[in-house]
C-alpha cells in the first residue's frame, strides 16, 4: 500500500480510505470487525465514518461498532487514522445538528464516547452550515484542538467558495484550518473539477472522493445485470443513472474488458491518477469486496486509456477539462 500526506499536513494516510457506512445496516458487527482487520493487513490505515451512520439501525451505530473494535486492543486504534463527521441530526431537540458551538462540543464528545477513544484524527463538517458564522465554528474547533480531542479538521460537500471562506477565516485567526475536502467525485460526476479541485489545490487541501463508482454504476453494473445481479443499480437513482448513461457505460465496460481489468478497479485507479486526490473512499460490504479493491492502488493507466476515459466521460462545461472560469467562458 502506498501512503501520502493528507493535503499540506504531515499526516500520512493510505491511498485508499475504508468507508464504514455499511457497518451496521448492511454488514454485521463480526463481519465489520473482519473487514477492518483485513484493511490493516493490506496496509489501509485511513478509515472514514460519521456520527449519523447507522441510519435505520440507529444513528451512531457505526461509530459504536468501530469503538468496540478499537476496544479489542492489538494497537487497532494506534494504527488507524480515524475520520468522522458532524452536521446531521442526532436528535429531534434543537441544537442536535448543524455547526453551532454547542453542537460541535456535544457531537465531538459523543463521537469520542461511541468510538471509545480520546481523540479524533480528522473531524469533518458533513455539510456547510450557512447560518453559523465562521468565527463561531473556528473558535469551537480551536477549543477541541487545544483540549487534544481533535488533531485535524476537514470539510465535506463544500463548494469552492465555501473552502475559500473557511480558509480565509481560519487564516485570520492564525489557525491551520482545513486539511481536506470530501466530495462526490467519479468519472460520471466530475463537477468538482470546475471550482472545488482548484480551490483545494490553492489552499493545500487533500481531496477524498466519496461514491467513487457512482453508486455502483462504474463497477460493472451492466455485466452484473446480464449475470442476474446488479444490486443497487437495479433501483432508484442508480437505475435512472444507468438508463441515462447506458451507452457510455457499455463502452466503458468494453474498454475494461479489453484491458483485462475489473471496471471498479479502473474507476478507482482513474481517481488516483487525478491531481490532488488523496484517497478514494471504498465501502466494502464483504472482505471479498475489500480484497478486490486493492488492485486499484497498483493499476497504472497510460495516457491512451486516460484520454479514452475523458472521451467517454467528458469533464463538465463546454470547454472540457479546464477549471472555472475557462471551462464555461472564453
Amino acid at each position: 500500500m502506498e501512503y501520502t500526506n493528507l493535503g499540506r499536513s504531515g499526516l500520512s494516510v493510505s491511498r485508499l480510505c475504508l468507508g464504514t457506512m455499511n457497518f451496521g445496516p448492511e454488514t454485521t458487527e463480526p463481519d465489520s470487525f473482519t473487514i477492518m482487520d483485513r484493511a490493516h493487513e493490506h496496509g489501509i490505515n485511513f478509515f472514514d465514518t460519521a456520527n449519523v451512520y447507522g441510519w435505520k439501525t440507529g444513528e451512531g451505530v457505526t461509530e459504536q461498532i468501530i469503538g468496540r473494535w478499537f476496544a479489542t486492543g492489538g494497537l487497532r486504534r494506534e494504527k488507524t487514522v480515524i475520520a468522522t463527521k458532524l452536521y446531521g441530526s442526532m436528535s429531534d431537540w434543537p441544537n442536535g445538528n448543524l455547526l453551532s458551538a454547542l453542537n460541535i462540543r456535544r457531537a465531538c464528545d459523543e463521537s469520542l464516547r461511541r468510538m471509545q477513544t480520546d481523540y479524533i484524527d480528522l473531524y469533518q463538517m458533513h455539510h456547510v452550515d450557512r447560518a453559523t458564522p465562521w468565527d463561531e465554528i473556528w473558535e469551537a474547533f480551536s477549543v477541541l484542538r487545544q483540549q487534544g480531542k481533535v488533531l485535524y479538521f476537514g470539510s465535506s460537500n463544500f463548494a469552492g467558495w465555501h473552502l475559500a471562506q473557511a480558509q480565509e477565516a481560519a487564516r485570520a485567526r492564525h489557525f491551520l484550518g482545513l486539511v481536506s475536502e470530501q466530495s462526490i467525485y467519479n468519472l460520471l460526476n466530475r463537477w468538482v473539477e470546475l471550482e472545488v479541485l482548484p480551490a483545494a489545490k490553492h489552499y493545500g487541501l487533500g481531496v477524498i472522493p466519496w461514491s467513487p463508482l457512482n453508486g455502483g454504476l462504474l463497477g460493472g453494473a451492466l455485466r452484473k445485470q446480464r449475470e442476474g445481479g446488479g444490486g443497487r443499480s437495479n433501483s432508484g437513482r442508480a437505475k435512472e443513472g444507468l438508463a441515462k448513461h447506458q451507452e457510455a457505460i457499455e463502452s466503458y465496460e468494453k474498454l475494461c474488458t479489453d484491458l483485462g481489468e475489473d471496471p471498479a478497479n479502473v474507476g478507482l485507479a482513474w481517481l488516483l491518477h487525478q491531481e490532488g486526490v488523496t484517497a478514494p473512499i471504498i465501502g466494502p460490504r464483504t472482505t471479498e469486496q475489500l480484497d478486490g479493491s486493492l488492485r486499484a492502488a497498483e493499476l497504472k493507466l497510460d495516457d491512451e486509456v486516460l484520454t479514452k476515459l475523458d472521451e467517454l466521460f467528458p469533464a463538465p462545461g463546454p470547454n472540457g477539462s479546464k477549471p472555472a472560469p475557462e471551462a464555461y467562458a472564453w
